[in-house]
């Protein structure tokens, strides 16, 4: 049976009066129309709307009410205000660096609500963060020995998780983390020689495990294989280790929908799933009083985010409409589809002043930069659009200006503001110069 083409234009279009709303021919955000956002603080800009944000935050730790809390993983977006809107809302927060564990902190975080991940830990930052943290995530041997000199040093012991690489059965997503050779945490295969080493290590205070199997995973039932995985892993630490653990730090992953055609998750369905989770923990006594975690970035921020950009010219070249705009894979590395993407496809996108203006036609949008990569859609369905006019890329909250080449070309880095019922917060403003 044929079955009909997803429609990028309606997918778009759809996402925006469910997130954002539409009055006439404005897109909204956070209760103001974009054009009068872009005419104040110009373009390009990121806008991040506020109660989109606490509505997914909401969503989720109402999902995993009385199973686990939700730490908010600071690299999908570092904005102080938004982090801060987080904390505010009783998250935590997964950080994988030493500017973002200041960014958390200056930002109000308490040092036991940080979770410190990543493989490459140098030991300044280490030194800087072991006496106010409240775990640190393990993921080599020489980062053992690292920590284990620095508490001694320090004379403090550092609460400690070791990161697990899990085993291909656990895998899933659109990157996966694990089951294959990895940079990211001990395989899972050595986890009694490396529970012996941490427990050995005067001034390491093994507290938990971390699992981190796989990104943009938009099928709940994965996830749930997933973290009954990870259940199972914590429970072998737990009994090598002979003591209950405190913390299972069960990764993030979930995913948004980006392309027409993509699913969404289904937290009624992950949330009835938990109840197997839940019998699962209070088989194993040593993990009774563990506190689980899930650390979501894109989840909670990515559908509040919009990437807004000026038309500069637009031009037919050999049949092809062609829209050139003063933003690009720059600032939004991830819409030009060379972030990950294998296929490139098209992220949604309108024109958010010509919301109202009925069907348009295939249109090619790019950027300022010399070279064709710079390309933000490839058949974007718009209006008759020209120069003064602006695009909208949506689903941008999450892996935008700080995952993007922004020095590329020189051009000036991007206005940020984060939007909620009326009021504006300035993260960033565009230096026009």
């Amino acid at each position: 049976m044929h079955r009909p083409e997803p429609d990028p234009s309606g997918f778009a279009n759809a996402l925006a009066s469910r997130q954002f709303g539409v009055a006439g021919a404005d897109l909204l955000a956070g209760g103001i129309p974009l054009r009068e956002l872009a005419a104040r603080y110009g373009t390009p800009m990121f806008v991040y709307d506020g109660g989109v944000i606490r509505r997914n935050y909401r969503a989720l730790a109402g999902a995993l009410s009385g199973f686990a809390r939700v730490h908010y993983s600071v690299k999908a977006n570092p904005a102080a205000a938004i982090i801060r809107l987080l904390r505010d809302e009783g998250a935590g927060v997964e950080i994988a660096s030493l500017g973002e564990y200041r960014a958390a902190r200056a930002a109000g975080v308490s040092p036991e609500d940080i979770l410190f991940a990543g493989p490459a830990k140098s030991a300044h930052e280490l030194e800087s963060v072991a006496g106010g943290i409240g775990e640190i995530h393990l993921e080599s041997f020489e980062e053992i020995d690292r920590l284990k000199a620095i508490a001694a040093r320090l004379d403090v012991t550092v609460p400690v998780a070791i990161r697990v690489n899990p085993v291909a059965s656990a895998q899933g997503g659109a990157m996966r983390m694990g089951g294959k050779p990895a940079p990211f945490g001990f395989d899972e295969e050595t986890i009694a020689e490396v529970v012996g080493q941490v427990q050995s290590a005067p001034g390491l205070d093994l507290c938990g495990i971390h699992l981190f199997a796989g990104t943009q995973i938009l099928d709940e039932a994965v996830l749930l294989a997933q973290w009954r995985h990870g259940i199972d892993v914590a429970e072998r630490v737990a009994d090598i280790a002979a003591h209950p653990l405190k913390t299972i730090d069960l990764g993030g992953g979930l995913g948004i929908p980006y392309f027409a055609g993509d699913g969404e998750l289904d937290l009624a369905k992950l949330s009835r799933g938990l109840a197997l989770l839940r019998q699962r923990l209070k088989s194993a006594p040593r993990l009774a009083g563990a506190r689980i975690v899930v650390e979501p970035g894109r989840f909670l921020v990515g559908p509040a985010g919009i990437y807004v950009a000026g038309i500069n010219a637009a031009k037919i070249s050999r049949g092809i409409r062609f829209l050139i705009t003063d933003g690009g894979m720059h600032h939004h590395l991830a819409a030009s589809g060379n972030l990950g993407q294998v296929i490139k496809r098209d992220y949604p996108i309108l024109a958010p002043a010509r919301m109202n203006a009925g069907e348009g036609s295939p249109a090619t949008i790019v950027g300022p930069l010399c070279t064709p990569l710079d390309t933000l859609a490839r058949k974007a369905e718009m209006p008759d659009l020209a120069a003064g006019d602006l695009i909208a890329v949506l689903q941008s909250g999450a892996y935008g200006r700080t995952a993007s080449p922004v020095g590329f070309l020189s051009h000036p880095l991007p206005s940020e503001i984060l939007v909620e019922n009326g009021n504006i917060e300035i993260i960033h403003l565009r230096d026009a110069s």
